[in-house]
């Protein structure tokens, strides 16, 4: 299950919706989309649709059923702004990640303008929440670069980028109200090169706006071997987390039984909804 992950700057991750569709170049290789692809056709298994969206409501409570507080990507196997996931859908997402306001959830998007006006709007709510960041992917300058700018315009209490997989030199970037970067090459038999300078670039960048740091991977072929080390060190800087502390198992219970009931709704029929299909699994 998620509540551990191999992802280095998150613990867990949690997938309240499931599959995607592509974008941008970034998309090429998704990782997450060779995974599920894997599984079209087998009866039974979690990703038997392959990669086709679908909202898992069963999940919805999860984090409210873990034993400690936890770093959360949220969403690592789709993406929660689709055009087809139901606003509803989202702010129930979002206020779970209120509900368990101990954990620190990580939202990562290429669908930036949505994010932005969603924020300013039915989720304004959840923008200023301390233990949320909201990000955007950033690969290139023709599609990475303009999702920061909707970042940067969403009312959000903290901003990240996950510049991953980097795929050009991005050039001068303006970080204003980023609170932390994260840059990575892709990995994979058919990754694209990743320039040592191009890195470079953003970290400096990142110094000189007093801007979080954090280097992933170098990736290629062989995404082990190639480590993480740049310059001759590695990168750990993340934004701050500021969360609450983990509650007593009263209270817990309590608001574990508030995120089901905001789960209700979406576990009976009818068992479409704007184009997602509905599926009460909460495994994988």
């Amino acid at each position: 299950m998620a509540d551990n992950s191999k992802i280095e700057w998150t613990d867990a991750t949690w997938n309240p919706v499931r599959g995607c569709v592509k974008l941008s170049p970034g998309c090429k290789h998704c990782y997450a989309e060779t995974f599920a692809e894997r599984f079209r056709g087998v009866p039974g298994h979690p990703y038997e649709q392959g990669f086709d969206l679908k909202l898992i409501p069963g999940k919805l409570a999860e984090p409210l059923r873990w034993k400690a507080s936890k770093r959360v990507f949220v969403n690592s196997m789709s993406d929660l702004f689709l055009d087809d996931v139901p606003e509803a859908y989202i702010e129930a997402v979002a206020r779970v990640m209120a509900l368990a306001d101990w954990h620190t959830f990580q939202v990562l998007t290429k669908r930036a303008e949505r994010m932005q006006r969603l924020l300013s709007t039915r989720l304004a709510f959840a923008a200023r929440l301390p233990n949320v960041w909201w990000g955007v992917s950033v690969e290139d300058r023709k599609y990475g670069l303009p999702r920061v700018k909707h970042l940067r315009a969403a009312p959000a209490r903290v901003r990240f980028l996950s510049i991953e997989p980097l795929l050009e030199d991005l050039g001068t970037v303006d970080f204003t109200g980023v609170d932390g970067v994260i840059v990575g090459g892709e990995s994979g038999a058919k990754a694209r090169p990743l320039d040592p300078d191009w890195v470079r670039s953003v970290r400096e960048q990142c110094d000189a706006a007093g801007v979080a740091f954090f280097f992933k991977q170098w990736g290629g072929k062989r995404k082990a071997a190639a480590g993480r080390v740049l310059d001759g060190r590695t990168y750990d800087a993340l934004p701050r987390s500021t969360v609450a502390p983990f509650p007593e198992e009263a209270r817990r219970l309590r608001l574990l039984e508030d995120a089901e009931a905001l789960a209700a709704p979406w576990l009976a029929p009818p068992a479409l909804a704007a184009g997602g299909v509905v599926s009460a699994a909460a495994s994988a």
